[in-house]
This record gives C-alpha cells, structure tokens and sequence, in this order.
C-alpha cells in the first residue's frame, strides 16, 4: 500500500513538472531571450584643443553637466599675448596697404603726365637746338668783316647749351616713359599688402580661436567619469582628460543567429537590468547588425584552413529603451542585461 501511494506520488509530481515545462513553452513560445548583453552609450573623450597649465577645474568624478558647460580652464596669458600681437600686426598691414594704395593711385595719375611733359620738353629742346644749328651756320658763312668774333663764339656756345638742353630732355623722356612699369609696380605694391592684410587677419582669427578654446566645455549633456586631471597640471593637444557619457543609452544584445528569424526591427522588449532585478523595463528592436560580432572583432575567425568547425555566431541587436520607470535609476555602459523580444504570433 504504501510503495503504491509512493508511486502516485512520483507519477503526480513528474506530470506537475511536465505540465509546468509545457506551460512555460506554450506562454513563452513567442519569446527570444540572451543573457549575452549590456548597456551601451554615447561617450565623449574630454581633451583640450590647446595646450597649457590647468588654471580652473568644474569637474568631478560623476559629476553631472550640461551642454556648454566650462568643464575646466587653460591658463590664457600666452593665447592673449598672441591675441594683441596678431590685433597689432593686422593694424600695421591695414596702415601699409592704406599707404600703398595711394601711392598706386598717385603713380597712375602723375606718372601719364611726367611722359607727356617729358615728350613736350624733348619737342621744344629739338626746337631749339635746331634754331641754334641754323644760326651758327649763318655765322659761319659771314665773312669776318659782316661778324664779329664775339657773335660767332656766342652762336657756338647758344648751340652746345641748345644741344646739351635736348640730350637732357630726352634722358628725361626715356625715365618717365617707363611708366606703365611705375604704375603696375605700385599695383602689384598694393595687392601685396592686400594679401597681408588677409594673412593678418587669418593669424589673428586663430589667434583668437585658440583663446576661446582654452575653455573646454561639455559638447552634450552627461555625466563626468575616469577624471583624470587636476588643477596646475600640465596638459597637452588631443590629451584624454575625461569621459563624458550621454544622459542616452540603449542595450546591445547578442543573439543566435538562430533565434533571428523572429527578430526584426519595431518589436517590443522586455528588459531585466541586474543591477534592478525587480525594476523592469521596456523597450524596442531598433535595428540589427549585418555581421556578427566575431566578424568585426580584433582578429576574425578565419575559415580557410580546412579545420572548419561550425559554431552558432552571435549577431549585435541595437534595443532603444522607452522612458525609464524612475528617473532615479543609474544606466550606464557596460551594465548587464537580460533582454526578452516580444515576437508575434504571425511571425
């Protein structure tokens, strides 16, 4: 009697736990779940774009900040010393192309009227000395009784000075015929403190550019982890001074490859953060990755050596979460979860 109400016993508890196994199938048969998961975010490296001694420190580890936020400040002495030396430098070449801009405009009004008072004093010097050539050679064919020889040495000297007049008008001509060359160099002069000016202001607007960017500031709204500064340290271009992490974070789940053919982008999920096991949340599939996550690893798995062993890869699935259940709760990268995908029936 009693090995009978035993064997009833162990055939009643062997169909509750068959009942129990295909109830659990049945309610979750439309259910695909992965332990192979975590949180995932926006994490922005904090590094300055200048270099120099650490004047002002705002961060903290942990700390919560907000977009436009001044994380910390660089010493600016040096950055404004290069500042009012590129103001006076664009001052100097402003006042040089001024001054070069109207010695152009004078040349190329002034140097047309030198050639054509040069060309004038070269027509009447040739006047001239072609009346003192005739006038001598009328001396010279007097007899000594028709001219005295007084008339005739003034005749000669009216003559060398006609002819040297002309040779000096014409040496003049040839100066002043240059210039279309006087006038094109003036302009060539201007351009080039025109160029100046823009190279001085190009100096003084990243002169300026640096003197701003010795305040860092947050790009985006987060929190400050792995501060690795302080006050009078020295830092450097592009140095890793801080992690900032976006207030938005998602799951990245890793499921079979075979458990994809019910998954696609739109359905719901389920969400078990292990740091809250009793404070589920809900969320999304946003999108899944074209590859598994071995593939884009450091070092791939690599097929062609004939020692081929088929292994069920994993593929990243992209889960956005709704809003939170308390505000309160601390998501951050690299917390583990266990996300459940609602698939439907029709699938």
């Amino acid at each position: 009697m009693k090995t009978a109400f035993v064997r009833f016993f162990l055939l009643l508890v062997l169909l509750g736990a068959l009942g129990a196994g295909l109830f659990h199938v049945y309610t979750h048969r439309y259910e695909e779940s992965t332990d192979d998961a975590a949180i995932n975010g926006l994490v922005v490296t904090i590094s300055p774009k200048v270099a120099g001694y650490v004047k002002t420190l705002n961060i903290d580890d942990n700390q919560r900040v907000n977009a436009g936020d001044i994380l910390l400040e660089i010493d600016p002495t040096d950055y404004e010393i290069r500042r009012n030396r590129a103001q006076a430098v664009l001052e100097a070449a402003k006042a040089a192309a001024q001054a070069a801009y109207q010695h152009a405009e004078t040349t190329g009004i002034s140097a047309p009227s030198n050639l054509n008072a040069a060309q004038a004093q070269v027509v009447a010097a040739q006047a001239a000395w072609n009346k003192a050539v005739q006038g001598l050679r009328r001396m010279q064919r007097l007899s000594n009784e028709a001219r005295s020889q007084e008339q005739l040495e003034l005749a000669l000297a009216t003559e060398k000075t006609a002819h040297s007049n002309l040779l000096d008008a014409q040496a003049k001509w040839r100066g002043a015929a240059t210039a279309p060359k006087a006038i094109a160099q003036a302009q060539a002069d201007s351009a080039q403190r025109e160029a100046q000016i823009r190279q001085a202001e190009a100096d003084l607007a990243q002169a300026e550019q640096d003197l701003a960017n010795t305040r860092v500031m947050a790009p985006i709204d987060g929190h400050i982890a792995k501060r690795g500064v302080a006050r009078g340290n020295y830092v450097q271009t592009g140095q890793a001074l801080a992690a900032l992490i976006g207030l938005n974070v998602w799951v990245v789940a890793h499921f079979k490859e075979t458990q994809l053919r019910h998954i696609h982008p739109g359905l719901p999920v389920t969400i078990h953060v292990d740091a809250y096991p009793d404070r589920p949340i809900t969320g999304k599939v946003e999108s899944i990755q074209s590859g598994s996550g071995a593939f884009f690893s450091l070092f791939p798995p690599e097929n062609a050596t004939g020692n081929f062993v088929k292994v069920v890869q994993r593929v990243p699935v992209k889960i956005l979460l709704d809003a939170l259940p308390d505000p309160a709760l601390t998501l951050g990268p690299g917390m583990s979860v266990v996300p459940t995908v609602i698939t439907h029936p029709q699938d």
